[in-house]
């Protein structure tokens, strides 16, 4: 766990959403934090030098710029590693973990679009003589991937629920041109850490500055970009107890308990997925995220108690190991 003085934690709880959108972004944030531009630049370059932050950048929602699949594999014990080096030479893979289950590999797959992955899953199959199970998102309950650092409270989330940030309806196809996606990719790596960043994106685009920051507003308007600002790499800070929470909930139930879920506090992530009987029964996904695994687990059992029809099957998922972790590439085929 990385020790942070007082400022950096500021910048971290204050930055990951709401990055400003003007001539000087690094400027503005530096002022809310006590510092000057320079310094700035620097504790940022700093902090993501040292794992806490990956990047200064956008998350994406799923399947609106590209195509993305949630995938499992059995992998028998003594061939994790070499399995999960299978998967992570795929360029589209960007989330690649160890999980406690007999589906033991679970990484995500993005790509231009659904021939991409599928692309990618053929190989992977041919290359590990394994099977795949293929989970696409049927319906994002709450998708924000924001991290708030508490302190030495041993459970992320947002501390209570008036402090999370609500799901809004978006247009169900946002309509992207070409020079969104080459905007898109070239933020992949992270807004540059200068003190101009749209005005150097713009060069690079042959565009304007007004242009790069105009299309920004309108994809975050739209809510193909879900967030932009610092994006936090959690175990870094602590958080290492994560938990992928399922349950088998009823089709004509599964909505309203989704939209429970979501509004939970602790809840990072909340979606719904097909089940694939007989192998996987479950359709309700969330995430809980802690630096200690009793509290993990207390906070699952609660949900599961409060939010969940009795009864409902249901497995709590600890990641082990992290294979890989970094943002979505638009430019993987």
């Amino acid at each position: 766990m990385l020790d942070l003085p007082t400022t950096h934690v500021q910048l971290l709880d204050r930055w990951q959403r709401g990055f400003p959108l003007e001539r000087r972004p690094y400027a503005r944030v530096a002022s809310d934090v006590g510092l000057d531009e320079a310094t700035l630049l620097g504790e940022l370059a700093r902090l993501v030098q040292s794992g806490a932050i990956s990047r200064v950048g956008a998350t994406l929602r799923p399947n609106t710029a590209g195509a993305s699949l949630l995938a499992a594999m059995r992998v028998p014990p003594e061939r994790l590693l070499a399995v999960a080096d299978i998967v992570n030479a795929e360029p589209g893979v960007n989330h690649n973990y160890e999980r406690e289950h007999a589906y033991n590999l679970w990484f995500v797959v993005t790509g231009a679009d659904r021939r991409a992955t599928d692309a990618a899953l053929v190989r992977i199959r041919a290359a590990s003589g394994l099977d795949i199970l293929e989970l696409p998102l049927v319906r994002s309950y709450f998708i924000d991937l924001g991290f708030p650092i508490v302190g030495g409270n041993a459970v992320g989330g947002y501390g209570d629920a008036s402090a999370k940030p609500r799901a809004r309806a978006v247009a169900a196809t946002p309509r992207l041109d070409a020079v969104d996606r080459k905007l898109l990719c070239a933020i992949e790596p992270g807004l540059p850490l200068v003190p101009e960043p749209y005005r150097l994106i713009a060069e690079q685009l042959e565009t304007s500055r007004a242009d790069v920051i105009g299309r920004f507003e309108a994809m975050i308007s739209a809510g193909v970009i879900t967030r932009l600002g610092l994006i936090v790499r959690h175990r870094s800070l602590g958080f290492g107890a994560n938990a992928m929470a399922v349950w088998d909930v009823p089709d004509d139930e599964v909505d309203e308990v989704g939209a429970r879920l979501a509004a939970e506090p602790c809840v990072t992530l909340c979606y719904r997925r097909p089940r694939r009987m007989p192998a996987w029964p479950y359709n309700l996904f969330c995430m809980v995220h802690g630096r200690e695994r009793a509290a993990v687990d207390a906070l699952v059992a609660d949900l599961t108690r409060r939010a969940v029809p009795s009864g409902s099957a249901h497995a709590v998922l600890f990641s082990q190991r992290c294979f890989r972790q970094r943002g979505p590439s638009l430019r993987a085929a």
